[in-house]
């Protein structure tokens, strides 16, 4: 079998391409064609685990969900998860390969060119089409030589791009027309059409624009795509768009610090849909706001998120956010901040050395070398109700408080609460996915009656609408051509 293959690459980051590739593995699905999601190189802190046990971009699992696939380590085979400005973790095939600045790892680019086509040609053995996602834009000239990401995986495999542009941003015909400009004549002729993606209003209004740019760059307009109110794809890494989603004075009302390397910030997706919560992630330089919960959110530099936090006055406004009978949750890396220290003896996260904790919970951790990545499900100790989720964490926690657990998974345990009832802490990401779960603790976070909210069908509904809307405002007859269907 050989698979026919189409790249979507984009002419900035947060373009469109995840949502457009994500929509477009729905399509194909649906009509029972094999399809599968590919992204030679990915840089982004939220992430997934496999079901081979390792971890890609939170992006291709959600990709993969399109598709109707298990996420797996060949839909991702590299991994940048960024530890500093100018260092990241570098994983490969869904394993912790190194530590790198960008100098290093552009040395190294070969060596993971080798593993992007490693991936991508078992790939080609088990799908009838591969649909591949660029990162951030093909126009980027300092990251021109040795490309992996973008036009130098499509050099090598020798397949069609389709450019989309963000309108909602303006200057999506500058944006098109300078990226082509900016590629080399192979490049540009391998750009097959583009793609203006989130447009409100008349499209009557934007055609004099759409016949311009088709004569201008000599390719056509797959589509325009209508912004989707309230679509909700999980974020490959930036923050949410609408983060105050519901303003409510009656709602529960929760804040999340933006640490400077928050990871995994979906696991709060759930909240941000929930009628009865309004959410807020608190921006560097402000003040927390009144609460009912403050979440401390997962972290790719746990002691470096410390000082942070320290320095933006957080540690004294959690403590009189208690004193005055507020409840606290701290996930992964924040859970590991509840502690009383956090060793990192092996420079995991950049310098050796221990850093103290917060010191609400007895407890301390220490990174190890290997990463702990597991698919998890047990019950809730609240209401002993059950509940899935992920591990992705360096850290292992031991202390007194690991006695009062949060979560029963059978053969372990997981988390603390604080003997006052007032802190909770764990390493599950995707906590608030599973319904009854998510009730049990916003109860105990202080809404009385939550409603419930089936997450995994919000999920599933919001790809249906996504493929439903390709299906209706693109040129599918040129897709399909360009896949050679």
């Amino acid at each position: 079998m050989t698979s026919r293959t189409l790249m979507i690459q984009g002419t900035t980051s947060d373009a469109g391409k995840t949502t457009f590739v994500a929509g477009l593995c729905r399509v194909y699905a649906r009509r029972g064609i094999k399809v599968v999601p590919f992204k030679p190189q990915n840089m982004a802190l939220n992430s997934a685990v496999t079901c081979n046990g390792g971890e890609i971009g939170r992006a291709q699992a959600v990709q993969a969900q399109a598709a109707g696939l298990e996420p797996h380590t060949d839909m991702n085979p590299v991994l940048l998860k960024p530890a500093s400005d100018t260092g990241a973790q570098v994983i490969i095939h869904g394993k912790v390969a190194a530590n790198m600045d960008a100098r290093h790892y552009h040395d190294y680019k070969s060596k993971a060119m080798q593993a992007v086509l490693d991936s991508y040609q078992r790939l080609q053995q088990q799908y009838d089409i591969i649909l591949v996602e660029g990162a951030g834009s093909p126009a980027e000239i300092n990251l021109r030589e040795n490309d992996i990401a973008n036009m130098g995986f499509a050099e090598a495999v020798d397949c069609p791009v389709l450019l989309i542009a963000d309108i909602d941003r303006g200057g999506v015909f500058a944006h098109i027309t300078g990226t082509i400009n900016l590629l080399s004549q192979t490049e540009q002729a391998r750009i097959q059409g583009s793609i203006i993606n989130r447009f409100r209003g008349d499209i009557g209004l934007l055609q004099p624009g759409l016949d311009w740019l088709e004569k201008q760059s000599k390719k056509p307009v797959a589509g325009v795509m209508p912004y989707l109110h309230g679509l909700h794809i999980e974020a490959e890494d930036s923050l949410p768009r609408d983060i105050n989603k519901n303003p409510d004075k009656q709602a529960l009302r929760i804040i999340v610090p933006a640490l400077p390397r928050i990871s995994n910030h979906t696991d709060l997706d759930p909240l941000r849909l929930h009628d009865q919560v309004s959410l807020i992630f608190v921006a560097p330089d402000a003040s927390p706001p009144p609460a009912d919960l403050i979440i401390l959110p997962g972290s790719k530099n746990v002691r470096a998120d410390l000082e942070w936090l320290r320095s933006q006055g957080w540690e004294k406004a959690i403590l009189k956010h208690l004193r005055y009978g507020g409840k606290v949750i701290g996930i992964c890396g924040g859970f590991q901040m509840l502690g009383k220290v956090v060793h990192d003896p092996h420079g995991i996260e950049g310098e050796t050395g221990s850093s103290q904790g917060l010191g609400f919970l007895d407890m301390q951790t220490t990174l190890e070398k290997n990463k702990q990545l597991h698919n998890v499900s047990g019950t809730l100790f609240l209401n002993n109700e059950c509940i899935t989720g992920y591990e992705i964490h360096a850290g292992i926690t031991t202390g007194p408080a690991l006695k009062n657990p949060v979560v029963n998974l059978g053969n372990r345990t997981d988390g603390a609460v604080s003997d006052d009832g007032q802190i909770l802490g764990t390493y599950l990401h995707g906590t608030f996915e599973s319904t009854e779960a998510c009730q049990a603790l916003l109860q105990w976070a202080g809404i009385e009656n939550p409603i419930a909210i089936d997450y995994k069908q919000i999920r599933e509904q919001s790809l249906d609408r996504l493929a439903d809307t390709i299906e209706k405002y693109m040129d599918m007859k040129l897709i399909d051509g360009l896949l050679g269907l």
